[in-house]
């Protein structure tokens, strides 16, 4: 039996790739069973006006905050994870947002060298065009990319063979996910998560099994609730802009898909848990990146307005001291896990590799794109927390498609936390 942590009818989209995958979910994830399912929905572009959605909830999270956070616990009983999560209800995640979003509109972090058309190595498929005009990019004009940018990149073309991740090799295309963001094609991605759930995700772990075999399950379901919270909110802007669903669109109601996928009476209670397990683990590495960071903005390898960006965001209160004893629970858990059992942790990083490389076979390239971006995000976390042992690596040995995928993953998971924080 395949445990991925995953949803009942539980939409996935990594950027925009989006498919249906179906699971027998029993109480405490015991048996999960993916069955894949076609789907007919994507999402995501930001939401107007964010700063004014931003405020008009300030209020709101200050009462919280004064109350105790009530509605943190709704989302988990975990006595672990429960102060970082009232930490980042409490108005935390939405003062890191606004900053991930300026930090976004930098070149070092929008601007990625991909291989839109390597070959999928994992099942036949037959060639076809994309079918929507949604699901084509091309690569911006080579004036256009910082030479900074492209040197380190051709600089830091090594990798290790046993590593967490392997990035495409630089070439002159580079692609700008700020020009071609996560956004509506209507790709049918099943055949792709079919394999991830059942081939790279690990069998035989029951949700609170003090494995880290079971962490990795459930930051592969907390990735699966951010693209679910990603995918209602562009059914809700598609709503927002009256336009017309199509005769196939299953999925037509935010509210009731909301629900559906992501409150604590849907159909896997714990879902928004494990978005919130993936946001401390990706907060955690982010923390521990800081030096590296910011050695980088005061040497220049980082243009100065990007820098500024990033200065800022490293002065948001999940990531100042004060909040890291509360947002590490996550990490310091699969840190643990992992040092107990720390020979077998080639298995995860040949699994992130994998999670990577099966990107290959979507066939939409603004899906592949986002696809590969957030992937390699949650495998830098990864590497950054647990490293060859489970001890951790140090950052400054990290690239910069890395510590860029791992931030842009970071933001995409802040908005879906946000996202759900405006549901309530």
């Amino acid at each position: 039996m395949n445990l991925a942590f995953l949803v009942s009818s539980h939409t996935l989209f990594l950027g925009i790739l989006i498919i249906t995958g179906t699971n027998d979910a029993v109480e405490g994830f015991s048996s999960l069973a993916f069955r894949a399912r076609a789907a007919t929905s994507a999402v995501a572009r930001p939401l107007p006006n964010i700063q004014r959605q931003h405020d008009m909830r300030r209020s709101n999270s200050q009462s919280a905050l004064l109350l105790g956070s009530t509605s943190s616990s709704s989302i988990s009983s975990n006595e672990d994870l429960l102060p970082g999560i009232q930490a980042i209800d409490q108005g935390g995640n939405q003062e890191l947002l606004l900053k991930l979003e300026a930090l976004r509109e930098a070149p070092d972090f929008r601007f990625f060298s991909v291989d839109i058309l390597a070959s999928c190595e994992y099942m036949p498929q037959e060639l076809f065009e994309c079918y929507t005009e949604g699901c084509e990019i091309l690569p911006i004009d080579e004036e256009d990319v910082p030479e900074t940018i492209r040197g380190v990149d051709m600089a830091e073309y090594d990798f290790d063979l046993d590593g967490w991740g392997r990035w495409d090799m630089p070439t002159e295309d580079y692609y700008d996910v700020q020009g071609y963001p996560e956004g509506y094609t209507g790709y049918d991605g099943s055949e792709v998560w079919n394999f991830i759930h059942n081939r790279i995700c690990f069998e035989g772990f029951e949700y609170s099994d003090d494995h880290w075999k079971a962490d990795f399950n459930k930051a592969v379901s907390g990735l699966h609730s951010m693209i679910s919270a990603q995918i209602i909110r562009g059914i809700q802007e598609k709503i927002d802009m009256n336009e017309e669903f199509s005769e196939t669109e299953v999925w037509t109601d935010p509210r009731v898909e909301f629900e559906r996928r992501l409150s604590s009476n849907g159909e896997v209670p714990l879902a928004r848990e494990n978005l919130y397990f993936l946001y401390m683990l990706l907060l955690s590495a982010v923390a521990k990146s800081r030096d590296r960071l910011l050695e980088d903005c005061n040497s220049g390898r980082i243009e100065a307005g990007a820098a500024e960006d990033l200065k800022s965001v490293y002065d948001s209160a999940l990531l100042l001291d004060d909040a890291v004893p509360a947002i590490s629970a996550a990490a310091k858990k699969l840190k643990m896990h992992a040092t107990k059992d720390s020979g077998c942790l080639w298995e995860a990083r040949m699994r992130t590799r994998e999670l990577i490389r099966i990107m290959n076979c979507v066939q939409c390239n603004k899906c592949r794109l986002h696809g590969k971006i957030s992937t390699m995000g949650l495998s830098t976390a990864l590497q950054i927390l647990l490293g060859k042992e489970g001890e951790g690596c140090d950052p400054k040995r990290i690239n910069r498609v890395e510590l860029s995928t791992l931030m842009t993953t970071l933001h995409k998971t802040a908005r879906a936390i946000d996202f759900c924080q405006s549901m309530e």
